[in-house]
Parts: structure tokens; sequence; C-alpha cells
């Protein structure tokens, strides 16, 4: 009988071997997707599939959580699940070689299921789950035979590095001249036969073989992964496409930045947010680099007279406009940072529309839903009348000076000021479709979200933080406020429940961006509560009733604590 510390040996190689071998088949399949597409890649195929089914309050709770790492923290979550699984598998395997190496195939053929559920899924897809899943198996099921095979015994080895050669090792088994595994005489007189033990008992282990084996596959794997994640052949066309886009100049530039439009006051956001910096909120695991040489945009549906398609040479060719424009994510919280602004550079959505004949419902036109679709399946829906009421809707195309990153939606994406994100910023814009909101329901629709979003009136403070402790005397409170499309009236400060203070706006080339105000406040030492809020220019004064992002965005004044010195 092996000894404890032979059976935590043979479970603890059992286990590394299961690992090993899901770490096999992960870098191989990173390095197909490579050939195959990103989104072919089990981890991001597995990780869309489950953003896709999270429910809406799981969803809610993780932006709200982790910020822009959700997909990060996502990632790791899948990883770490594989690798609690390969654990159980490798150790399976031990016993039931046969079972662990099947278990690897189901988790490929799981990886395979979700690339091809994916929206714009083709078959090419599943390979690389299907094809690493198979080298996983056989690694798997070699590695744990060697653990039970060859001329030592692993339970018995265990207990010669801690008994020494005249332990019970060394009576562990006999060999006759030619080393052959035969049989001996035991203390009663009857022999013991040779063979593959049951689990549980002192299996026999090619240490130097399994060794090298396991190392092997270690060093191919890292390299598998890492030339999988380096190599991205699928995609640089894309990235030599965008890099050789010259955007033309506008024919409508953006009116001039009045002087002052950033006051000078230190940890107060810039007016413009740089593109590195500008917020990110999408269901995409895997940003989607797309060829813009033989990208398509197809508009059809109810009231167009004739459906057409654009390819982006011809939409480049075609007046743009530059706008400043705030974009807001329903997902911001009161005080929260997913609002930002940018120069954009993009068609006039308007124009595009009618001149195919697309009528908004008050002019008799049969659709008031635009719904856009996006190469990775995204669907949201804008209502026909706003888009067609005279604002600047864009399909934009570059982002303050430049083409859009891929990030924010290169080649083209949408934008509507004054709606959510969620229903009117498509990226990776593919597809424009009128129906009507009763005929079809976008993808955040199904998910509890109202199919209506005008942005709600907000501010926030950016200056001092929650729980600074700034000297006392006059310390400036700035921030910014936000009514998009509606424009900024008033912005109002209040210290501990006192009276509303009139904070001094910042002036703003469009209605269509953020304010930035500041108020000068003669801090008084202690602990003091600062409260901000705003009223647009139709004059509704934010509420102070507090409700959460869902159905339509939250509610409530933001407020921070500091410690006056």
């Amino acid at each position: 009988m092996p000894s404890r510390a032979g059976r935590l040996l043979r479970l603890t190689l059992g286990g590394f071997s299961g690992v090993l071998a899901g770490g096999c088949a992960l870098g191989v399949a990173e390095l197909a997707a490579a050939f195959v597409g990103e989104q072919a890649g089990p981890v991001t195929a597995v990780g869309g599939a489950v953003i896709d089914r999270t429910p809406t309050p799981v969803k809610v709770w993780a932006v709200q959580t982790f910020g822009t790492d959700d997909k990060l923290v996502l990632r790791l979550g899948i990883l770490l699940t594989l690798t609690l699984f390969a654990l159980a598998l490798g150790m399976t395997a031990l016993r039931h070689r046969r079972v662990g190496a099947a278990g690897v195939l189901v988790f490929g053929l799981i990886g395979a299921g979700a690339a091809a559920s994916r929206p714009m899924a083709r078959w090419i897809d599943v390979l690389p789950s299907l094809g690493a899943a198979a080298l996983g198996a056989i690694v798997l099921y070699v590695l744990t035979g060697q653990l039970t095979s060859g001329g030592r015994h692993l339970g018995a080895g265990a207990e010669a590095l801690t008994e020494g050669p005249a332990g019970p090792a060394s009576s562990a088994a006999a060999e006759d001249e030619s080393g052959a595994v035969g049989t001996q005489p035991t203390a009663a007189g009857t022999e013991s036969t040779a063979g593959t033990p049951p689990y549980g008992a002192a299996g026999s282990f090619d240490r130097r073989g399994f060794v090298l084996t396991a190392g092997a596959v270690g060093v191919a794997s890292a390299a598998s992964g890492w030339f999988g994640r380096r190599l991205d052949l699928t995609s640089a066309d894309a990235v030599a496409a965008r890099e050789a886009v010259t955007l033309p100049a506008p024919g409508s530039r953006a009116a001039p930045v009045p002087s002052g439009v950033h006051p000078r006051v230190r940890g107060l956001s810039p007016f413009f947010t740089a593109n590195r910096d500008f917020y990110r909120v999408d269901t995409a695991l895997a940003v989607p680099k797309v060829d813009p040489d033989g990208w398509r945009l197809r508009l059809h549906g109810k009231g167009v007279s004739e459906p057409r398609t654009f390819g982006f040479r011809e939409l480049l060719e075609r007046d743009l406009i530059e706008r400043d424009i705030t974009l807001t994510c329903v997902s911001n919280e009161v005080g929260g940072e997913y609002v930002s602004t940018a120069r954009w550079l993009g068609v006039p959505l308007g124009p595009l529309l009618r001149a195919a004949g697309v009528r908004p419902p008050s002019e008799g036109g049969p659709a008031d839903q635009l719904v856009a679709r996006s190469v990775d399946g995204m669907t949201l829906g804008s209502p026909v009348e706003v888009v067609l009421d005279g604002r600047d809707a864009m399909l934009a195309v570059g982002m303050n000076g430049q083409p859009l990153p891929f990030r924010h939606g290169f080649p083209v994406r949408m934008l509507v000021p004054g709606l959510y994100g969620y229903v009117s910023a498509c990226k990776w814009l593919q597809e424009l479709e009128l129906t009507t909101f009763r005929d079809y329901d976008t993808y955040w629709t199904k998910r509890d979200w109202a199919a209506r979003a005008p942005v709600k009136t907000q501010s926030r403070i950016d200056t001092p933080k929650p729980f600074d402790n700034p000297k006392a005397g006059t310390v400036p409170v700035a921030g910014v406020a936000w009514a998009q499309h509606t424009g900024i009236e008033r912005v109002e400060v209040r210290v501990d429940d006192g009276a509303w203070q009139r904070a001094e706006l910042a002036p703003v080339p469009s209605q269509d961006t953020w304010r930035q105000w500041v108020w000068q406040w003669p801090a008084t030492p202690g602990s003091h509560t600062l409260q901000v809020r705003a009223t647009d220019r139709d004059g509704n004064t934010q509420t102070a009733r507090r409700a959460g992002t869902v159905p339509d965005g939250a509610t409530g004044r933001h407020q921070v604590v500091v410690d006056v010195r």
C-alpha cells in the first residue's frame, strides 16, 4: 500500500496533467483562431455566449462593480473555471484515462457550440475548439498513462524520498535479470503478480518520461498561445487599411469652441475626451477589426423606396459634417464616468434616409424604429421621428481628427445626440433596417431596458473628490453637467442641506455637449457634504429621487463628503 504522501503526489501530478492538457488545448486554439478569426477562440466564444445569456441585473452589477475591466474579469473567470475542471479531469484520468480524455472533448464541443451560436458565425469557427480539444485529450491520455506505467512505482517513489533506499520502496516490486517486472515471494510464501494497479494503489511512474513530456507540452502550449495572441492574421488587412485612411475635410465644420470652455480648475475633466480615455461599454469580448475595403452598409425596410448598399469609400465621398457631441451610457450611475465628449466626423444620417424615401411617422411614414445592426450581431433601435427631426444624427467615420479607433467602431458607427448609447450609438455598423417597435425588439429591449431612451439631465462633481481634505478658505467646487440636445441652463451646489448656490457656467459650442461649471466655496473646517443639481433649457431640474439604471437611466443627485482642515 502506498503512503499518504504517495497518494497525494499521484493526485497532484494527475491534476497537473489535466491543467497541462487544458493549457495545450487553449494555446493551440488561440493559434488556430489567428488564422480563422479571434471570435472563434473558445474563451472569446464562450465569453460572448455567457454575456448574451447573463440576466440583466447581473450585467448591471458587473458594469458598476468592475467598470471597463468587466471583460477582463469575465475572461479570468472562464479561465479559472476551466482550470478547476481540468484539475478534476486529470485526477479522474488516473483511474479512467478514456473518461478523462472524453471530458476534454466535451469542453471542445462546448467551445464549438458557443462559436457556432454567435450571431455572425461561420462553419469554420468551430474548428479551433474541436481540433484543440482533440489534441488536449491525447495529451491527457499520454501524460496520465505515464503515471500508471513504466519502471518505477509512483507511490513508492514518494516514500523513497522520505524513507531512503531501505524503506518500503525497495521491496515494492521485483525484477528479473532482464529488467521485466515479475513475481516475488511474500512473507506467507505466496506470490504477488505485478500489473497496472487500481486507483489509490501504488502505480508505476516513468518519472523521466513524464517530466520530458510535460515540459514539452508546457513549452509548446505557451508558445502557441503567445504566437496566437500576436499573429492576429485575420485582422492584419484591417489594421493596415485603417492606417491608410485619410479623412476628407468636412463640408460643414464644428462650431468654434468658445474661449473659456474649460475652466482652469485642477481635477476638472477636460472638455474633449482623448480617444484612449473615452468610455467603452459594449458586449464585444473581442473587438471586431473590420476591413473597410470589404465593408458594406445595407439600408432597407419599411418605407425605403429602394434598398441601398454603401461602401466605405462611397461614404467618405459624400458631404460630411463635423460636430462636437457628448455620449452617455445608460449604465452610468449618478456621478459615474460613462460620459465623454469628442469631435466627430460623419455622414448626416437624416438626409441619407430621406434620400432613400424614408419619412417619419408624423409625415405618414410606415416605420417608427430604425434598427442598426453591428458586424457582431448587436442590434440597437432608434426612434425614426428623433433621427429625422433635424438634429445632427450621423454615421461617424472620424473621432477627434482620426479614423475611428477599432474599439470605438471602425469603420463606421452611428450617433444620435440626445439618446443613450444603447438605442443610438451602434459600433461596427453594417445594416440599417426601417421597421416598427411593435414588430421588432432589439438586443437590450429583450433584456428589460426601455425601447425609447432620451438622455436624462445629470450633473457630476469632479473636484473635490470624495473624502478629500482641502484647507479651509476658498475651495473651487467644479464638475460637468449634461442634457444632450436640450442644453444646460443652470447648475447649483449646496453644502450640508443648506441653500442652493448658483455655479458659474462655462460657455459651450452647442447644446449637444456637456457643460463645465465652477463654484467658489468658502469652506470652513469640519466634515461637509456637497451636492449638485442641474436644470436644462426646458426648465427641468434633475430630481433628487434615486433610481437605478434599469430601465432607462439613473436619477438622483451626485454628492461627495469632504473633511476640511
